[in-house]
């Protein structure tokens, strides 16, 4: 499984491979069902989950009970409360499975020894996450700037992978609109 990680590493940054020989050691390999959490907010975030296969879905519980999806990882992608994670504090987000899953696993601690044995491994995070916050305003520009139809249409035509993968009610949640409203919408496109 780290063969996964050390693709996606090296499309940003060259690293010794006798380093990335290292890896391994510091995750761990786990499998999640479809539906089976990785995190439960409330509970202490220190962990950060690299997507191997399989789909997650970040979400918290509304005041209203509602369960609010705000972010999405797939093969990859990288997913975690990240202010838990670097604070090791409460996580105000769950992750959940949206299929079955497969990732590594890295601690705040072990995340902290691997910097030190391969700081290199620095430049890759600052890379992919920088990219991660751009993606994410870029979000908040398209949801207030986008009509309800052209977010739905403009992610539909960007995303499709997500279409396929994504039940319609977690999609809905992540577009802001209501599991009704998207079907409306979706009926509205395919006809």
């Amino acid at each position: 499984m780290i063969e996964h990680l050390i693709a996606h590493i090296s499309k940003f940054c060259t690293i010794d491979p006798e380093k990335m020989n290292m890896l391994e050691s510091f995750f761990e390999h786990r499998t999640y069902r479809k539906k089976e959490l990785l995190l439960s907010e409330g509970d202490r975030g220190y962990e950060k989950f690299f997507i191997v296969k399989g789909c997650v879905h970040i979400f918290y519980l509304r005041q209203n009970g509602i369960e609010q999806t705000v972010d999405f990882a797939i093969e990859n992608w990288w997913a975690s409360d990240f202010m838990a994670f670097q604070h090791g504090s409460a996580a105000q987000f769950s992750i959940r499975a949206v299929e079955k899953t497969e990732v590594l696993s890295i601690s705040a601690e072990r995340q902290r020894e691997l910097l030190k044995e391969i700081p290199e491994l620095n430049a890759y995070f600052h890379l992919v996450f920088q990219k991660a916050y751009a993606a994410s305003q870029m979000r908040f520009r398209f949801l207030y700037e986008f009509s309800k139809e052209e977010l739905y249409r403009h992610f539909t035509q960007h995303f499709p992978d997500f279409m396929q993968r994504v039940p319609q009610y977690l999609m809905a949640s992540f577009l802001g609109f209501t599991p009704e409203y998207l079907s409306e919408i979706r009926k509205k496109y395919l006809s």
